[in-house]
């Protein structure tokens, strides 16, 4: 009798054990698989699967890398195109590294836009192709695979899909995998529930960074390549 007793409460520990293994997230197991990246014919090539309408059904997944390429405050005039310059709302999962600080932009229709430091000088083509990128730092490519990591599908968004359709054309340039690459498209458009508020007092100019993911990059401690 007590062989039986034992047996039987191996096998309710072990029905324990895998049924815990079955609803860790972590596993991959119970995550819905991704449909392949499928742009849509606009400008900027969102993702017609996987989108601002959508975002909310594909979050907070361990195989996905979530990247928000806006600037905290933008100083390019998005409002007189209708946009928010200054980062109100991001999403779980996301987190923040502003593409104008990774890389030099292409042309933009707003004035304005940021010419600062950057980790990397990019001459860019006709219709968004790139002919030539430059390192400024060491530490540029260092940061940008451990920001970007190949091993993980990469979803990007940013605030009306330009900076994530410029990033996809970057990492595609860089030797990222476009397979792997997703532009959910600007979040001024987000039509889900699951927005962090970023503003205080319900001021747009008043930015509580810290409720977000930020990744600080200083480059007064990085080391610039000298010519």
């Amino acid at each position: 009798m007590k062989t039986i007793l034992c047996c039987l409460g191996v096998l309710l520990c072990l029905t324990l054990f895998l049924s815990a293994c079955a609803a860790d997230g972590n596993s991959g197991d119970s995550l819905a698989p991704l449909p392949p990246p499928s742009r849509d014919g606009g400008m900027f090539g969102v993702d017609e699967n996987i989108n601002q309408s959508t975002i909310d059904d594909w979050l907070e997944r361990p195989d996905v890398a979530y990247i928000d390429m806006r600037m905290p405050y933008d100083p390019a005039d998005f409002a007189s195109i209708g946009g928010q310059p200054n980062l109100t709302q991001t999403l779980p999962g996301f987190r923040i590294v502003p593409l104008p600080f990774i890389a030099t932009l292409d042309a933009m229709p707003v004035s304005n836009v940021y010419d600062g430091d950057k980790l990397f000088d990019v001459v860019w083509g006709e219709g968004g192709n790139i002919l030539s990128v430059t390192p400024n730092y060491i530490e540029s490519e260092l940061i940008l695979s451990e920001v970007f990591p190949k091993d993980k599908v990469i979803f990007l968004m940013c605030g009306g899909a330009g900076y994530s359709y410029l990033t996809r054309q970057f990492l595609n340039h860089m030797g990222w995998d476009e397979s792997m690459i997703y532009s959910t498209g600007g979040n001024w458009y987000y039509e889900g529930n699951r927005g962090i508020d970023l503003t205080i007092d319900g001021s747009d100019n008043h930015i509580a960074i810290w409720r977000a993911n930020y990744a600080c990059i200083d480059f007064d401690k990085l080391q610039r390549i000298v010519p």
